[in-house]
């Protein structure tokens, strides 16, 4: 086992074992509660690094982005830390801490003139079920996607009760997991953090690609990540779908080990993203793609290995995500010990990503990946079937993503011309388990798939 100092896997356990409210939370894809300093200012930049003209300067320099401290927000922090929204005219940039992703909805719907935040970090393809009020309540707040912010960082943790059964990227005994009641008395259980978007997408497909369907065979829920891992801990949690530095913490700390990473379900898969108030942007356009060429140098910054370093220091300076700076550094160096007596990883690529990856941009925000997110919405028959038909997943689309913001945005900016994707549409995209996604064809995609509710 691992030794990290400071943060012993004692002081991890019982953090870990504390209530959502206080605790210190290591994971992609949930917040930390706010810290002393919730939220951050940007630094000024150097005179000489301000790159605006008089046609490209922003009707407004300052702007609240929200953000959960996770290795997803990274961009965002790193814009405003490194000046790079600042070199476009945004010095008035504020970050600001989310405790989780339920605040962050909440906060998104007030908009920042009553409190709350007008844009930043999100899971998809909650932008979406904000604008039609799916998931506030009815009160729709239109909001436009503008960036992907990343690629990986996320995996299945299982717990160490179920070590030795065969559970990996493919499981090898789908009955040992379908038959935990009649072993043990209750359901294999299983969570993640909010429903309905990213963690709940990967576990569902992982699980149905093996033959288990996660709305009869296990218990799946969304459930405080604390109670989760003290639950994997103890043995009354099975499975955890989470996200950079859980995975490696999960498996240093003999927790227990990953059953898959999910660029091992899905090379290169689209991830978090930046998206705002559609009215703010509408209010804003020139600001807007000011802060879209803060993000896509950071993106860039992020990437180059020789700023890892750095990267890790500042993301777990007490601003930001308060955590030892040992427990970032290996996800972020493409590291990761599995358990279970699988092969460890060590592959910068498998890592999280921020500006390219092995097909191209992470950065552009494909509407196919948009609509494979809302066709999964449509697989599970989320919102009881509020997403009707592709026709209206289409239209939804082009009402939210602004791929076109970010292209003039790349233009204005300088971004060579290859680094500036052609096509709206990342082209077919292919799971572990052999599937399909053909974003010109996703009803031959829905139907070819042998686990789903819709």
């Amino acid at each position: 086992m691992t030794d990290f100092s400071q943060f012993t896997r004692r002081r991890f356990i019982a953090t870990a074992g504390a209530t959502a409210a206080t605790s210190i939370l290591l994971k992609g894809c949930l917040g930390n509660p706010p810290s002393d300093s919730a939220t951050a200012t940007q630094p000024s930049p150097a005179a000489s690094s301000v790159n605006v003209n008089s046609n490209e300067a922003p009707e407004i320099t300052t702007v609240k982005l929200g953000y959960i401290p996770i290795v997803e927000a990274a961009p965002i922090i790193v814009a405003q830390q490194k000046g790079f929204f600042a070199k476009y005219g945004m010095t008035g940039v504020e970050v600001s801490k989310q405790s989780n992703w339920a605040s962050a909805r909440d906060n998104i719907v007030n908009g920042s003139a009553a409190g709350g935040i007008d844009g930043g970090q999100w899971q998809m393809p909650m932008p979406h079920l904000i604008t039609e009020g799916l998931i506030t309540n009815g009160r729709k707040t239109p909001m436009y996607v503008l960036a992907q912010l990343v690629t990986n960082g996320n995996g299945i943790a299982i717990s160490g009760k179920n070590v030795g059964k065969g559970i990996g990227l493919k499981i090898s005994d789908p009955d040992y997991i379908k038959g935990f009641q009649k072993t043990e008395g209750r359901k294999f259980k299983a969570a993640y953090t909010f429903p309905n978007a990213n963690q709940d997408f990967w576990i569902r497909y992982w699980l149905a690609a093996s033959g288990i369907d996660p709305d009869n065979d296990i218990d799946l829920l969304a459930v405080p990540p604390a109670e989760t891992v003290q639950g994997m801990k103890t043995g009354t949690m099975d499975a955890f779908s989470t996200g950079d530095p859980w995975p490696y913490r999960i498996v240093a700390d003999d927790i227990g080990f990953m059953a898959a990473l999910t660029e091992q379900i899905w090379q290169f898969h689209p991830e978090e993203y930046l998206a705002m108030r559609a009215d703010w942007v509408d209010k804003y356009p020139k600001a807007t793609k000011a802060i879209l060429k803060g993000i896509m140098e950071a993106q860039q910054w992020c990437d180059d290995p020789a700023n890892r370093k750095e990267l890790v220091t500042m993301l777990s300076g007490r601003n930001f995500f308060n955590l030892p700076e040992a427990v970032l550094t290996p996800p972020f160096e493409g590291r990761y010990k599995l358990g279970d007596g699988k092969p460890d990883i060590d592959n910068f690529k498998s890592g999280p990503l921020y500006w390219k990856d092995g097909v191209g941009s992470v950065s552009y925000p494909y509407k196919s990946h948009d609509l494979w997110f809302l066709t999964e919405t449509m697989r599970w028959n989320f919102h009881n079937g509020a997403i009707k038909d592709f026709d209206m997943a289409k239209k939804l689309i082009d009402q939210v993503n602004r791929e076109d913001l970010w292209k003039e945005a790349a233009k204005d900016a300088g971004i060579a011309a290859a680094d500036i994707p052609t096509s709206t549409s990342r082209g077919v995209e292919t799971f572990f388990d052999k599937v399909k996604f053909d974003p010109e064809n996703p009803e031959a995609y829905l139907a070819s798939l042998k686990i789903k509710k819709a």
